[in-house]
């Protein structure tokens, strides 16, 4: 059996075109490439096409300057039936200090789908690890927590409907 192709490493170059009013890379700019960077990661993993099903805890802990190195770390930490759970920390790296900053993290929900848009079954995830074993926990945990946000969300939905 082959090896799992678990984890993905991009590293693009922040241009002038992605910069907000402050001169600073625009928050939407980073989350189309983690959405990307997310999409790469899953669909190497499980071999076929994916939809991104949810984004969950994006954490823009330091901003991004125009003219640094963004290195993406993506990694599958959970999978379901048909869904995975991709784990992405940036770093930021200034060019000629050499100095490297965690920027941001978040986590994808992506779901493998077939050509006509219906979910199929992912390859069981090889937990090798322990690293590998504590996020798969943690992946478990956010889990269940998104279904709870979700099932109040839905229930304030009903209730605001309710109102009208």
């Amino acid at each position: 059996m082959s090896k799992q192709e678990k984890t993905l490493t991009m590293t693009v170059l922040m241009t002038p075109d992605m910069a907000n009013f402050s001169g600073n890379v625009h928050g939407g700019s980073l989350l189309k490439l983690l959405d990307q960077v997310a999409y790469a990661c899953a669909a190497k993993y499980c071999k076929n096409y994916v939809v991104t099903a949810a984004l969950d805890q994006v954490f823009f802990k330091q901003h991004v300057n125009v003219g640094e190195l963004v290195t993406f770390y993506a990694r599958v930490n959970h999978v379901g039936r048909s869904s995975m759970e991709v784990g992405v920390k940036v770093v930021a790296e200034h060019l000629r200090t050499y100095e490297k900053r965690h920027t941001t993290s978040c986590f994808f929900t992506m779901v493998a789908i077939d050509e006509n848009g219906k979910s199929v079954e992912v390859p069981r995830l090889e937990l090798e690890t322990d690293e590998e074993k504590r996020l798969y926990a943690a992946a478990e945990l956010r889990k269940q927590l998104r279904q709870e946000s979700l099932a109040r969300s839905r229930a304030l939905q009903i209730n605001d409907d309710e109102d009208e």
